[in-house]
């Protein structure tokens, strides 16, 4: 793989079909992968045996992230998405970040919470002192239900209670197991474990267990990205690099204080992670609920990055958040797509995987910020916005860049005024040709 670069200059130029032999050689896709990524993918069959009352399947774009260099390894990037302008600024943002070294990632072990919740308990000290006193056979119990996961080093790590003594209900204790999943997402094992464990706890606490189930803020498995950018790499025409760097280092700090600017600051991370998600079958809503309760965790929901200028003078940025991402099992197993897709990623563990995914969060957030603290964030969005406007206003195949292309030099990308154009130059080329 070291020989491998995700540096493809011009590829956005090339021909779709020609995108993805490219990919398919990158990767060493079979014919069948190619087949997928060339529109044979999730087939109606196949959808009617994932879910309910299927009509037939929804398709997003899917594309590739370049230019990422993590731990010394160069990736191409899966991400499902269909929102203009992310593909596109994450690769740059990357780009940037490669010549300061690329990203440095690590994660913890994959451990995930499930919880009891215990009622009508008598006695709540006594309650926790039994359960504390008895975390050998507890833990014994949690492991008998996935013996896969035990066999690969994971399986339970640990039990602890959680009182509540006012809620509106009254007391209640919250047991919460703690699981290490390895390669799995993990949400079907600890259900599992937790049902084992229910009668074993109602029977030592005296009280009645209602819930058990896994919480989604899965802050014991967190995976974090560091990126260190010369400044030089972000200077625009006409504002230098270091001026750049302190203007985004204002940005982040903007979004550490305010939840408004806070709520939009992680959507532009959650753009980047969710389409990976997506691509990969993984539970993208999960890592949202996930990413963005982390982001509340001190008492007011603020940003998920840190970015500030270092005594370099040169741009630091840095993201952890948790991560509960698996590569067995679930959509990522049945889904052809995101089969191939796993095959481009070619990644070696659900924590490897976290990673990628933390390092494309970081970026998507770079070039986020990057964009509204110098030119705003709707020059460049806006011209491939254009694109969409022109293909609703009906422009097929060589008009669509024609008419977009239009429509941002006048800078009025409406609907109305592609159609106008699409009319007039359909008119000039039958004239031209009648």
């Amino acid at each position: 793989m070291g020989e491998k670069s995700s540096r493809l200059p011009g590829f956005y130029k090339r021909p779709l079909d020609e995108r993805v032999d490219i990919v398919a050689e990158w990767a060493g896709l079979d014919a069948a992968d190619v087949a997928v990524l060339k529109g044979q993918g999730l087939a109606n069959e196949q959808a009617d045996k994932m879910i309910e009352n299927t009509l037939g399947t929804f398709a997003v774009p899917l594309g590739i992230a370049a230019n990422f260099l993590i731990n010394g390894r160069d990736y191409l990037i899966p991400m499902a998405v269909e929102e203009p302008s992310v593909v596109a600024a994450v690769s740059n943002a990357a780009k940037k970040i490669r010549a300061g070294g690329g990203f440095h990632t690590e994660a913890t072990d994959p451990v995930m919470i499930g919880q009891i919740q215990v009622l009508d308990i008598p006695d709540m000290e006594a309650a926790i002192a039994a359960i504390e006193a008895n975390q050998a056979e507890l833990l014994e119990i949690a492991n008998c239900c996935d013996r896969v996961i035990v066999e690969l080093g994971g399986g339970a790590r640990k039990i602890e209670a959680r009182p509540f003594p006012d809620t509106p209900v009254g007391p209640m204790l919250i047991v919460h197991l703690h699981f290490d999943t390895r390669d799995a997402m993990g949400a079907n094992a600890i259900n599992t474990s937790l049902e084992s464990l229910a009668p074993k706890i109602a029977e030592l606490t005296n009280g009645r267990t209602n819930l058990r189930i896994l919480s989604n803020l899965a802050d014991q498995r967190t995976a974090t990205a560091r990126c260190t950018i010369p400044a030089n790499q972000l200077a625009t025409a006409d504002i230098p690099g270091s001026d750049v760097a302190k203007l985004i280092e204002e940005a982040n700090a903007f979004a550490i204080v305010d939840p408004y600017r806070a709520a939009t600051h992680n959507k532009g991370i959650m753009n980047g992670i969710d389409a990976v998600c997506i691509a990969t079958g993984n539970d993208w809503r999960a890592v949202e609920a996930g990413a963005h309760t982390y982001a509340a965790r001190n008492g007011q929901y603020s940003a998920l990055t840190d970015w500030h200028v270092d005594e370099n003078g040169d741009l630091y940025g840095e993201i952890t958040l948790p991560m509960a991402v698996g590569m067995v099992g679930g959509a990522t197993k049945v889904h052809p797509t995101a089969r191939a897709a796993m095959k481009i990623l070619n990644v070696a563990s659900a924590p490897e995987l976290a990673q990628v995914m933390a390092a494309v969060g970081l970026a998507q957030n770079l070039a986020a910020i990057n964009a509204l603290a110098t030119v705003g964030i709707q020059k460049g969005h806006m011209r491939l916005h254009a694109r969409q406007v022109a293909l609703a206003a009906g422009a097929q195949d060589g008009l669509v860049q024609k008419i977009a292309d239009k429509l941002v030099a006048e800078q009025n990308i409406r609907v109305e005024r592609a159609a106008q154009l699409l009319a007039e130059t359909k008119e000039t080329l039958n004239s031209v040709t009648g």
